[in-house]
């Protein structure tokens, strides 16, 4: 774990954390970080606090002696979202202290009893405030389904902090930079990509919400945005709610200006075709992502076709229906609520086809209302007229994708 001032009473404690699946579900190959603030006035306060990974109070004791703070002078523990990863230090923090108050919404006080039995608990809404003393006053702000109902910011009013959790958030390990004026280029590039990772995979189902929420941050007079994962930043947050408007487009159908190829096979008749493909978006200088599944993680696989323009499905029919591991995965983006994407699907058959027929029934049960370009479909290996075919439905879906780019 380590330490960084962000202003005058204000720390952060960070740690990287790796080898897990985030929520249970998703692979994160490049690790995520927790971050969690202290706010010094007369009083004292922890904002979603990181001790339950290592289960360790004395962790907590060495890192906040460190900057000056005794942990038994701790006064509230601030819960802007209760998922363990934000809230799940709370019963080690009871072997320090037992007589602080949790500070958190009506909806995470029913949780914070379901999780960790009896506390003491002060409900706050919209607007509601906390005086620390020495001029440091804490608000509060709902925004409920970001991504639970029970999430909320915590703005600190004299430096203009807003502590936003899970929203603003992103993957990725941080190195010694964590402020967004010390990043660099790669880093930026780093950060925007596990950024869309982590929006893809955690909040894109909720995207209505998440626009509220941006809108709501908007409103507030925001000099540093200090998520609950990823990146500080006190220079340009602007940057970062830019960069979540952008991400809530993706969610609808807009993308980066590239292809993402979401292909499987079984015995290569398909793969033959998805080869011939990609020459044409060579020759037309397409940028393209190539995604096997089952061979590909879904947390890579939703991120990249979230990401993308337009989307080439290239499976084949198993046994009547969508090659299975394809099949799965526009289910799980279909779940992740990514709608509106420009598609175009390819395959071969055998005795029988039927494919077709259930990428219809998985797009409709979904309501994932994708732009399909008319799909083509081959027996056995593609032929000469097959590839023809092939080549003017590319072409046609690298034109309609102009109106879907959003940088």
């Amino acid at each position: 774990m380590r330490k960084f001032k962000i202003a005058d009473g204000i720390h952060m404690l960070t740690m990287n954390v790796e080898d897990i699946l985030f929520e249970g579900i998703w692979e994160i190959a490049n690790g995520v970080t927790l971050n969690s603030y202290i706010v010094q006035g007369e009083k004292t306060a922890i904002i979603d606090g990181v001790i339950g990974w290592d289960g360790v109070p004395e962790t907590l004791y060495k890192n906040l002696g460190e900057i000056d703070v005794d942990p038994k002078s701790v006064d509230y523990l601030i819960v802007n979202h209760m998922e363990p990863d934000h809230s799940g230090w709370i019963s080690n923090f009871r072997k320090i202290k037992d007589d602080f108050t949790i500070i958190c919404t009506d909806k995470a006080a029913k949780l914070v009893a379901s999780f960790y039995g009896d506390c003491n608990v002060r409900i706050v809404k919209e607007g509601d405030t906390l005086d620390l003393g020495n001029g440091k006053v804490l608000s509060f702000h709902p925004v409920p389904n970001v991504h639970w109902p029970d999430t909320m910011y915590t703005y600190e009013r004299d430096t203009k902090t807003l502590f936003s959790c899970d929203m603003f958030g992103a993957f990725g390990r941080m190195g010694v930079h964590c402020f967004d004026d010390e990043l660099t280029a790669e880093e930026i590039d780093f950060f925007e990509f596990e950024g869309i990772r982590y929006y893809s995979n955690v909040m894109t189902t909720f995207t209505p919400s998440i626009r509220k929420a941006i809108e709501k941050a908007k409103s507030l007079d925001v000099k540093t945005i200090a998520p609950g994962h990823g990146p500080v930043y006190r220079t340009n947050p602007q940057k970062i709610i830019d960069d979540y408007s952008r991400f809530s487009q993706y969610a609808e159908g807009a993308g980066k200006n590239e292809v993402t190829i979401l292909w499987g096979s079984m015995y290569g008749m398909t793969a033959k075709a998805v080869d011939y493909v990609e020459g044409i978006l060579q020759r037309e200088g397409i940028k393209y992502n190539k995604i096997e599944m089952p061979q590909e993680s879904d947390s890579e696989m939703v991120a990249t076709v979230f990401k993308s323009a337009g989307v080439i499905i290239a499976a084949p029919t198993y046994e009547y229906k969508l090659f299975p591991p394809v099949a799965a995965a526009l289910d799980e983006i279909g779940r992740k609520r990514i709608t509106g994407k420009l598609a175009f699907r390819f395959g071969s058959y055998g005795w029988s086809g039927g494919a077709e027929k259930e990428l219809k029934e998985i797009i409709e049960r979904n309501k994932m209302n994708w732009d399909f370009i008319e799909s083509v479909e081959f027996e056995g290996a593609p032929k000469e007229e097959d590839l023809a075919k092939l080549e003017t439905k590319v072409l046609e879906l690298v034109e309609k994708m102009k109106e879907k780019v959003v940088k």
